[in-house]
């Protein structure tokens, strides 16, 4: 394109300007120091329509990243260990993964349970059910596991119990020794043998039949911290010191021989862990809790949280209070005529009769003269004697029951204009 050039010594064209470039070297620097924006047909730059698609499509997009939020974390595999005490996927010292994976390379089936009803109902004839503890436990619950057919292995169980499960022995009444201390088998049992030794704790049973043994006492011929008694086709076993099977305690001498002997009997163990919202033997249903996934409470609360952000960031907050004068005077025929309807619409004829009577009362007593703070047996003797009406009459007028209905207060208003009437015309 080739730009005409004005002959020297007359005037530009005003549109010139417009045609040289913002960057050459003759353009007007006030020109070039204007920023450029891109201005569409519709009248709005690149930076308005920008807004405007982000206001409309705000709400979609945070929806949709919610969702994608949602669907990556469902995605995510659910976590495999806890911190419960003795729970077999609890990876801490005081847990008891590491038997519970030595359990499962050599074929124990392992069911991880928090409810009594649970663990009565997987504990079936040729399985075991270890009991982690005694101190949540119910009547009902402590008689529902002592009725089970498997084989029971109770961890420092206490004297109701363990009366409950057997009579063949029973808790001693010295108190557990201070400390650890590596205590020696010292007894026919082929499990307690092939421990050995272990190093324990707890307190200790005593045996009262022949049919229970009592081994790894603290003392030649006292209490043990293990006691087997073989009941009939069952077996129950109680270990006097929980620590046995924990992480931190399972490689101490024969700790990890004697657990893994006494839990892998079976191919199927119940490992229980009693838990405080366990209040029933009933196995229940999946409830809501578990029905969703262990992160659901983490993003709900999320999730409420942003919703009171945003619940402080749009909220509007009230100005403080401007007066501003009315624009018209309301009459006050209007106001009269208004409250008037409604006390029709909502038919309380009690307020529209005393508004009637306060008001011919009132102009009746000031047209024969009475002060507005005169009462009303001063009224009606007043009224009474202008008109020549009995007192009782024109009580029964003005202080009288109020009317029930349409027509009732019809004849009221009517016979009340006659009494004023009357007045008036002395």
């Amino acid at each position: 394109m080739t730009v005409p050039v004005p002959p020297a010594g007359s005037a530009a064209p005003a549109l010139a300007p417009a045609l040289i470039p913002a960057s050459s070297p003759g353009a007007d620097p006030a020109v070039r120091a204007q920023p450029r924006r891109a201005v569409v047909g519709d009248g709005t730059t690149a930076r308005t329509r920008a807004r405007g698609r982000w206001r409309r499509w705000r709400w979609p997009l945070a929806l949709a990243s919610l969702v994608a939020i949602v669907a990556v974390a469902a995605a995510l595999p659910q976590p495999v260990t806890s911190s419960v005490a003795l729970a077999p996927d609890n990876p801490a010292g005081t847990g008891a993964r590491a038997v519970a994976q030595i359990l499962g390379r050599q074929g124990v089936e392992i069911r991880y349970v928090r409810t009594s009803g649970e663990a009565v109902q997987a504990a079936v004839a040729g399985s075991t059910l270890l009991v982690t503890g005694s101190a949540l436990l119910g009547d009902d619950q402590v008689e529902a596991i002592a009725a089970t057919e498997a084989d029971l292995v109770l961890l420092d169980p206490d004297a109701y119990l363990l009366d409950a499960v057997t009579t063949a022995g029973e808790v001693a009444d010295v108190a557990p020794a201070a400390g650890s201390s590596v205590r020696q088998a010292e007894c026919a049992d082929d499990d307690a043998a092939t421990a050995g030794s272990i190093r324990t704790g707890g307190a200790g049973y005593l045996a009262r039949t022949p049919d229970a043994v009592v081994c790894f006492p603290a003392v030649a011929g006292g209490a043990g911290a293990y006691l087997a008694v073989d009941d009939g086709a069952r077996r129950v076993v109680a270990l006097g010191d929980r620590s046995i099977l924990t992480n931190d305690a399972l490689t101490a001498e024969g700790n990890a021989a004697l657990a893994l002997r006494v839990l892998g009997r079976h191919e199927a163990l119940t490992w229980y862990v009693p838990s405080s919202t366990d209040f029933g033997t009933e196995a229940a249903g999946p409830g809501t809790s578990d029905l969703l996934p262990p992160w659901a409470p983490v993003v709900g609360l999320q999730l409420l949280l942003v919703a009171a952000v945003a619940a402080v960031w749009r909220g509007r907050r009230l100005g403080r209070l401007v007066t501003e004068p009315l624009p018209v005077i309301v009459r006050a025929a209007e106001t009269t005529r208004g409250r008037g309807r409604l006390y029709r619409r909502s038919r309380v004829y009690g307020h529209a009769a005393a508004a009637l009577r306060a008001g011919t009362a009132s102009r009746a007593a000031a047209r024969v003269g009475l002060p507005r703070t005169a009462g009303a047996h001063a009224v009606i003797d007043a009224l009474a004697a202008a008109t020549g009406r009995r007192t009782d009459d024109v009580a029964a007028l003005l202080y009288g029951p109020p009317p029930t209905d349409d027509a009732g207060l019809e004849l009221l208003a009517r016979r009340l204009d006659d009494l004023e009437s009357e007045v008036h015309h002395l």
